[in-house]
């Protein structure tokens, strides 16, 4: 559970600010979203090593 304490006289719009950072860095929607639709192994394998390649592409245009 995430618990933001409010300070004494603190802004609610920047206490729910506080909050949806916190709940965005948990991870739980993103989660939630994989856990729809089943994924094999192999296309996930398959995507991670795209992704390498892109940013291993990406590394060697800065250098």
């Amino acid at each position: 559970m995430i618990i933001v304490p409010l300070k004494e006289g603190e802004n609610i719009e920047r206490a729910l600010k506080r909050f949806k950072r916190k709940f965005e860095r948990t991870g739980t929607l993103r989660e939630l979203r994989s856990r729809q639709a089943f994924v094999k192994p192999s296309v996930v394998n398959r995507k991670k090593m795209e992704k390498a390649r892109y940013v291993q592409q990406l590394r060697a245009q800065e250098d």
